[in-house]
């Protein structure tokens, strides 16, 4: 099995990518075949809107931007399961992880589209402050990820009040999505 995690946060050696890594720990133990992506190094740039919203990525189910994004779509098609670790602001995914998964649902919603559909996904909020915004940040991610057919097999919130103990919970989230597949 591989999994690909996507870690959505401007640091990597903060919160959130600590968060994703023991996830991929985890999975790794069980045997996956992990890869970990900081979209900080990629060049992605914000979708168009082309041809009033709807442009080649509904009918051919591409981007015509030229960046990093294509490339990155495809390790996540190749995949067996995704993970996005995003920095929680203002109750949203972070601005960069609003970029993919905006243009991931576009070109994977028209009648060339599919290729997420019953994919595992994984989504880690971490949120500072109050903590708050975990639960708006979740609603974003479940709803996208219904957007483009990915399977939620978990949304895990990490707070500054339950880092500690959540640290195990993303281990087990890892190790759960190589040793307990979903009963079709």
């Amino acid at each position: 099995m591989k999994i690909l995690a996507l870690n959505a946060s401007p640091n990597k050696d903060g919160l959130t990518a600590a968060c994703v890594e023991a996830l991929l720990s985890g999975a790794q133990e069980a045997g996956a075949e992990v890869e970990l992506v900081h979209l900080k190094d990629l060049t992605l740039e914000v979708c168009r809107a082309c041809d009033r919203g709807w442009g080649i990525c509904r009918s051919e189910g591409r981007c015509v931007i030229a960046d990093d994004f294509e490339a990155l779509r495809q390790r996540i098609f190749a995949a067996d399961a995704w993970v996005l670790s995003t920095p929680v602001y203002f109750g949203e995914p972070s601005e960069i992880a609003r970029v993919v998964l905006d243009r991931l649902r576009r070109t994977n919603s028209g009648p060339n589209g599919g290729q997420l559909r019953g994919k595992d996904f994984v989504g880690v909020m971490c949120a500072g402050g109050s903590g708050r915004g975990v639960g708006p940040c979740a609603d974003v991610l479940e709803r996208i990820s219904s957007h483009v057919g990915a399977r939620v097999a978990d949304l895990i919130g990490v707070t500054r009040r339950n880092k500690l103990y959540q640290v195990d919970a993303l281990k087990a989230a890892g190790r759960a999505l190589v040793e307990q597949p979903w009963e079709e």
